[in-house]
């Protein structure tokens, strides 16, 4: 099989982490694009060796890529330019229809709730603490971080300025130095956070919970390839549990088109999602 939507190398430069994950095989090369909550390199880390493993085990080359910041990593998946991606609930629900992106997996035993955080020593103990402040979230679009956190600040009759700093860790590190009161997170990416700046902050509100990433595949790769790899993820949790729980996960199951049906009940226009159609680099698709 082809390598499909491959970046010509200096663009591809300008909006990807330029890592490669899996042994050079004769099998097919594919992109695996990684939404950016957390930081090129922590991402590299945690994935490159996962990847390997899967790459191992069908016989491909999968190389890693994420981008700056979500935005960006949106126009992405907007130009189809991942041959799988791990993309946030409401990604999903659009880029599904948009791009022709289509759900393997998920995380297992997963709900995805967004999470307030405060300094630990503020007095702040509830949302309704932060009428008319500035709060730091990664992005427009990120689901559980930015979209179901700010619904809930405005189902409270909160009014706040958002401030978008790029990825869950920066959202973090920014109230952990005090330049913002609060920000908005995951419970993944409050569970990985460093555990110095994690003693710093307190969780002041939790979000209702919903069917959490999508590991999708583009319709562009072989269905027959991507049946292959849809049964090596759901059995890595069996032969490569460290690996799983590098990423932060207990393991992958099947997933269904209809399981984010959830998010879709949300009943939100796309122009309310503050995904956008493309970011300030525009990526690729063949």
């Amino acid at each position: 099989m082809k390598k499909l939507h491959a970046c010509m190398a200096a663009l591809c430069l300008a909006f990807t982490a330029p890592i490669s994950a899996g042994a050079a095989s004769d099998g097919p090369e594919v992109t695996f694009g990684i939404v950016p909550q957390q930081s090129a390199s922590r991402l590299a880390r945690m994935w490159g060796p996962f990847l390997n493993e899967l790459g191992r085990q069908t016989g491909a080359t999968f190389r890693f890529r994420t981008a700056k910041d979500i935005p960006t990593f949106e126009a992405c998946l907007a130009a189809g330019a991942f041959d799988f991606a791990y993309m946030n609930p409401m990604h999903y629900t659009i880029f599904s229809q948009e791009a022709a992106y289509r759900a393997l997996a998920h995380q297992q035993g997963k709900r995805l709730r967004g999470v307030m955080v405060a300094r630990a020593d503020a007095d702040i103990t509830e949302i309704s603490s932060l009428d008319g402040q500035v709060i730091a979230f990664p992005s427009p679009g990120a689901f559980g971080a930015s979209i179901l956190n700010r619904a809930s600040l405005r189902q409270a009759d909160v009014s706040f300025e958002p401030s978008y700093v790029k990825s869950h860790d920066s959202v973090y590190r920014a109230v952990a130095a005090g330049l913002m009161p609060a920000g908005g997170g995951v419970t993944r990416t409050w569970n990985a956070l460093d555990p110095d700046v994690r003693a710093q902050l307190q969780i002041i509100f939790e979000t209702d919970g919903f069917t959490p990433h999508a590991v999708a595949v583009h319709e562009g790769v072989d269905p027959v390839f991507a049946t292959g790899v849809q049964t090596a993820l759901l059995g890595m949790v069996t032969s490569a549990p460290d690996l799983v729980q590098g990423i932060g996960m207990k393991g992958f199951v099947s997933a269904e088109d209809s399981d984010w049906d959830d998010v879709r009940a949300l009943g939100m226009a796309r122009d309310e999602t503050g995904i956008t159609h493309k970011g300030d680099i525009e990526c690729p698709s063949g």
